[in-house]
């Protein structure tokens, strides 16, 4: 019997172990994971609802939804893409949704409905899961692979499948570094920015629309923007971050961000304000706002433009009118660091793409060597779309594989 061995028992890991032992319940496959909870980031996605997937309706290029290695997953999209994800979780007993952003829910909202039902399909069809096993060692030998882990112990197989997701550090996939494979250096990325001059007593301000972009860069990202007690978060803020992971990284988290309040031109702006004031042109700047912004943030920012909130609408002039303008589209801020993702932390880097066949994920020096899911230069922004990439590399693996291990000889070299 062919023995299959899968590192790492996230959503790539798992949803890679059922495909393939529904294909092929002659196989032997064992799913190995470092920590004791197996899907333990699956468990915390989206809040713990776990957004698995996005209805891609407002993804024009897919490399505003994966910053790395979106030429990959076009490829792979059409074998397993979104549609495909819908069908077989609801296939499972699992009714999705939805929702207004385009992102894909459980319908329960629960993100444990979604890691039951995988390590329930794993029990049915015979897959060993192994918790506290973190690989040290990797070794291709005459009859397969080689596989030593942190306790010790070892173990042999036919095939392997990696599929370990991020590591902030290239020292946590070292043993695919020392087998000879190309590392892009992993960087953090989907993070919060630390800004010291944000209003922090605006602390839960949501601001929808609004742009962001980083001054002097072509890095732009649009969405809500959150206000936090360090700085600022929200979807506009994290797909920012991702777009920039590796500029911010290399100049050390220190840049300059402007913040567009209503995702407007300063032309617009300043119609905008006009038309505020056009129906009484007597009242006060403070008393009109905005329909996209709080009260408070209005005359935080009217104070950021150099004006007081008490003046007229009749006494605001050109040059007033032109500072509010370039305040609420062109807001300069310092940013001082990063602030980690309490939901999830995403790196991008890993194995380049290039040591890698993209047909069907195996290592291009390394027959029956597979790689999916965030252990390669693959990352995507927030919304669904990481969990779907997931998927996709998970499936093509399993359909590799399935196809492949017909024949008898996995026996690799380098």
């Amino acid at each position: 019997m062919k023995r299959i061995a899968i590192i790492g028992a996230g959503a790539a890991g798992c949803f890679c172990a059922v495909e393939l032992a529904r294909r092929r319940p002659d196989l032997q496959i064992t799913v190995y994971e470092a920590g004791r909870r197996p899907l333990a980031k699956v468990a915390v996605t989206g809040g713990g609802r776990c957004n698995l997937t996005n209805s891609f309706a407002e993804i024009s290029d897919l490399s505003r939804a994966y910053p790395r290695g979106h030429r990959l997953m076009g490829r792979l999209f059409h074998v397993f893409n979104h549609e495909d994800t819908w069908r077989w979780f609801e296939a499972e007993g699992v009714p999705l949704i939805l929702q207004e952003d385009q992102c894909v829910f459980p319908k329960s909202q629960d993100a444990m409905q979604i890691v039951h039902v995988l390590l329930e399909r794993m029990r049915e069809s015979g897959v060993l899961l192994k918790t506290g096993c973190r690989l040290n060692v990797l070794e291709a030998v005459p009859d397969g692979w080689s596989m030593t882990f942190a306790d010790g112990s070892s173990d042999r197989a036919d095939a392997v499948v990696i599929t370990t997701g991020g590591s902030p550090k290239r020292s946590g996939i070292g043993f695919l570094e020392r087998l000879g494979l190309a590392i892009v250096e992993p960087v953090p990325s989907l993070f919060t920015f630390k800004v010291p001059d944000a209003p922090r007593d605006l602390m839960g301000t949501v601001v929808y629309p609004a742009a962001v972009t980083l001054a002097g860069t072509k890095f732009h990202a649009e969405g809500p923007l959150l206000i936090t007690d360090w700085g600022m978060s929200g979807p506009a803020i994290l797909k920012l971050s991702s777009y920039a992971a590796r500029h911010l990284a290399e100049n050390g988290y220190q840049a300059s961000l402007l913040v567009n309040w209503l995702a407007a031109t300063a032309g617009e702006a300043r119609a905008l304000v006009q038309e505020l004031g056009a129906g009484n042109p007597q009242k006060y700047l403070a008393s009109r706002w905005p329909e996209s912004l709080t009260s408070r943030l209005w005359t935080f920012l009217l104070e950021r433009a150099g004006l007081r909130p008490d003046i007229r609408f009749a006494e605001l002039g050109s040059k007033g009118l032109n500072r509010l303008a370039d305040v609420l589209t062109a807001d300069a801020y310092k940013i001082a660091g990063k602030a980690a993702f309490k939901e999830e932390f995403v790196t991008c880097g890993g194995v380049s793409l290039s040591d890698i066949h993209p047909n069907t994920l195996e290592a291009k020096r390394f027959p029956g060597l597979y790689l999916g899911g965030e252990v390669l230069d693959i990352d995507a922004v927030t919304g669904g779309f990481n969990l779907q990439a997931a998927w996709t590399c998970g499936h093509v693996i399993a359909v590799s594989l399935s196809d492949s291990v017909a024949f008898t000889n996995f026996a690799s070299k380098p």
